[in-house]
């Protein structure tokens, strides 16, 4: 494929801000409309409907963009929502069924506490990165997902920093060490040696042994989901600012290149890069969202000043693709979300060219680092 082109940020700028204040009403109608209310996907372009969850994990991502737009617009009614959403979450901190703490409280309670050096904040993050550790699997030396415990999920990456982040804070070295481990059992099961994923891995419990590659959202086990990918290269990189182990940040590399290497020229992926040429092969926008924010960080995280230009290339280029009207909805009357195309499950036909929380959360936050907008949950040297 193309090399990622270089972005006229003239151009480019505008776009990005008006998407930031687009998102800004679409939030903010989504919070009239339906108070105290989690989306995760949109049913014809509507939030609130009858479909399927699968699993509950994407309230922080409402939440969180609402942390966003405070510290994008300097507003004390963003700040009141962020906080008002953000609390609502608290309880979540104990949540044993599902493997997505970090997305849920790095998002709200840690730009909350960044702002504000409250204790009961720091303490519930940390105790939310305690309470995912305990789905440690001490034979296989990996957090289980919350399908089984067997199952490592790539997704685990994105969550993994706040066990990091309470082992920093509590000085913890068995906490941090644990986590190391998920990140060194990840690296080793299910990011390959050309810098692709899996989705999941499969692990024999009684001796901790590794059996397999296989997916439930890819297109099968041994495809390249596009999706995983990207937070598997965002996920490394946030890793690695806190580890500062060359290793993390080499796997993130090895993603990014991976996923850059295989995007087509506007550089928004397919939900797998290896669907088939056909109806089925469908954009995922949340994908690309999410691999422009984490691009944006490895250009500042690598060694490499060639790599750098070549990450901060694609992240633009990917924004300059979404900020359009195929993929911003400022020009569908009556779509509730941000950004259309999206896919949440292929297979169970859930969110399949929808709009989707984490896609709208990730873009952004992308958007937002276009814009130069300082983030209280970025980590540090970001």
């Amino acid at each position: 494929m193309a090399e990622p082109r270089s972005v006229d940020m003239a151009d480019l700028r505008p776009r990005l801000q008006r998407a930031l204040d687009f998102a800004a009403d679409q939030v903010k109608a989504t919070t009239e409309r339906t108070p105290d209310y989690f989306p995760i996907y949109s049913v014809d372009g509507q939030w609130q409907h009858g479909g399927e969850l699968w699993t509950d994990w994407c309230a922080g991502f409402h939440a969180g963009m609402m942390w966003i737009l405070a510290q994008a617009k300097g507003s004390q009614e963003w700040r009141s929502l962020a906080e008002h959403y953000s609390s609502l979450l608290e309880h979540k901190q104990h949540d044993r069924d599902v493997h997505d703490l970090g997305f849920i409280f790095l998002s709200t309670y840690l730009p909350w506490y960044n702002l504000t050096k409250n204790e009961h904040l720091h303490e519930i993050l940390i105790t939310a990165g305690r309470t995912l550790a305990l789905r440690f699997i001490p034979k296989g030396q990996y957090l289980r997902s919350f399908v089984a415990p067997e199952s490592l999920f790539i997704d685990i990456m994105m969550n993994v920093p706040i066990i990091f982040y309470a082992a920093r804070e509590t000085n913890d070295q068995a906490l941090f060490d644990l986590a190391v481990a998920h990140c060194r059992t990840t690296e080793r099961t299910i990011v390959r040696a050309n810098g692709g994923t899996a989705h999941e891995g499969i692990f024999d419990l009684p001796t901790g042994d590794f059996l397999r590659q296989t997916t439930h959202q890819g297109l099968s086990g041994d495809s390249d989901w596009s999706r995983g990918l990207a937070w598997s290269l965002y996920g490394f990189g946030t890793v690695y600012t806190y580890t500062n182990d060359p290793s993390d940040l080499a796997v993130a590399e090895r993603n990014a290149d991976h996923f850059i290497d295989r995007c087509p020229e506007n550089m928004v992926p397919p939900w797998d890069f290896d669907v088939p040429d056909g109806p089925d092969r469908l954009d995922d926008s949340s994908a690309g969202a999410i691999a422009a924010s984490g691009l944006l960080n490895l250009a500042k995280l690598t060694k490499s000043a060639t790599k750098s230009e070549r990450y901060q290339n694609a992240a633009l280029t990917i924004l300059d693709t979404l900020c359009t009207d195929r993929y911003v909805a400022w020009s569908t009357p009556g779509w509730q979300g941000v950004l259309k195309h999206g896919v949440y499950h292929f297979h169970k036909k859930l969110g399949v060219d929808e709009s989707v929380m984490w896609g709208e959360y990730f873009f952004l936050e992308a958007v937002a680092k276009g814009l130069g907008v300082p983030l209280a949950n970025s980590p540090s040297g970001l």
